[in-house]
């Protein structure tokens, strides 16, 4: 009895640890298709990524929601990908899941002629909804070296 409790108590854990794998995975690719989106200035990229219901704080101090941020994108076509010069990237991915909602921590890079020339500490928290991960909390910092 004690090897069926002990082999079902491991089975149980993997599937934790294969369910934690895979949320790090699909968090990692919707940070990083935002961010490739946001380089080339897609407004249906930031569309997608931002809930409807968004705070976001800025690393200037301002605060603002989702409306604001999609009013500045009005009118705007993606840029072509040959013609940006800044790429947007993330180093020291953390992910933190807390029942329905993640914690998403980051180091945003800011890269120009492929050196980075600025970083920012990012932490979002990302619900599921209509079947993918959005940002309902934002909050950018500049990093000081």
């Amino acid at each position: 009895m004690r090897a069926l409790f002990v082999s079902m108590l491991l089975l149980l854990s993997s599937f934790s640890v294969s369910a934690q794998t895979d949320l790090k995975q699909e968090l990692t690719q919707t940070l990083e298709t935002f961010l490739y989106g946001a380089s080339i200035n897609d407004p249906e990229v930031h569309a997608n990524f931002w809930a409807d219901d968004l705070t976001y704080t800025s690393s200037r101090g301002t605060r603002y929601g989702k409306a604001t941020l999609m009013k500045g994108l009005e009118g705007v076509e993606a840029n072509d990908p040959e013609q940006v010069d800044t790429w947007y990237g993330a180093e020291n991915i953390e992910i933190k899941p807390i029942g329905e909602v993640v914690i998403v921590n980051f180091t945003l890079t800011s890269a120009t002629g492929g050196k980075v020339t600025d970083r920012f500490y990012n932490s979002g928290v990302f619900i599921k909804k209509d079947g993918r991960w959005q940002a309902i909390n934002w909050n950018a910092t500049v990093a000081k070296d």
